[in-house]
């Protein structure tokens, strides 16, 4: 693979990790597991017995605490702290392909990984904000499966078409960016309209 390949799986990756971090890392190790793609040496963790069974089971955890209205923005807070510095390694790890440890890592690529990590993570935590103001379930419920299916459509499109997963990986950003501007936007402006009486 080139190094431009190699880019593109990487913000992917990260992009992927600012959604669901564990589903991430589980898909690439399983992947790797099963001899689907030959992993970077500083990604070939991920396929251990350990990172996979303590993946799974947190992707599992993680599966049902994201469709519970509240419960699903406190998990997208606490795990801030983590999945920016997971997405910043995922990329880091793909876009160093010889680096044998974390040390070798390069400074960029992290800090590439991290905003990608960052930006999905925001628009996640944004839109999931905006959703649980509606007192029905059932929005909660369809952006829920609908992240879930995105992350592991994405795992499965971005090692065969990386370029095209990072073009809908940009487009779903933008166009979701845009939505929660347009609706933060029209809910300020109501709110600060003065009451007449």
């Amino acid at each position: 693979m080139t190094d431009a390949h190699l880019f593109a799986i990487g913000v992917v990756l990260a992009w992927l990790a600012g959604i669901r971090v564990y589903l991430t890392v589980f898909g690439v190790g399983l992947a790797g597991a099963l001899g689907w793609l030959e992993l970077p040496q500083a990604l070939q963790v991920t396929q251990s017995p350990w990172v996979l069974g303590i993946s799974g089971a947190l992707a599992v955890a993680e599966f049902f605490a994201d469709k519970i209205p509240g419960v699903d923005s406190g998990w997208d807070l606490l795990h801030t702290l983590l999945r920016i510095p997971a997405g910043a390694f995922l990329a880091a790890a793909t876009l160093s392909p010889e680096a044998e440890g974390l040390g070798e890592l390069g400074a960029g690529a992290l800090a590439v990984g991290g905003g990608a990590a960052l930006l999905s993570h925001a628009v996640k935590a944004g839109s999931r904000a905006l959703i649980n103001t509606s007192p029905e379930p059932l929005s909660n419920w369809t952006a829920s499966v609908t992240e879930d299916v995105a992350v592991v459509s994405g795992l499965a499109l971005v090692f065969a078409y990386p370029w095209l997963a990072l073009s809908m990986v940009l487009a779903i950003t933008l166009t979701l960016a845009l939505v929660i501007w347009w609706v933060w936007r029209r809910l300020f402006r109501r709110a600060s309209r003065p009451v007449e009486w």
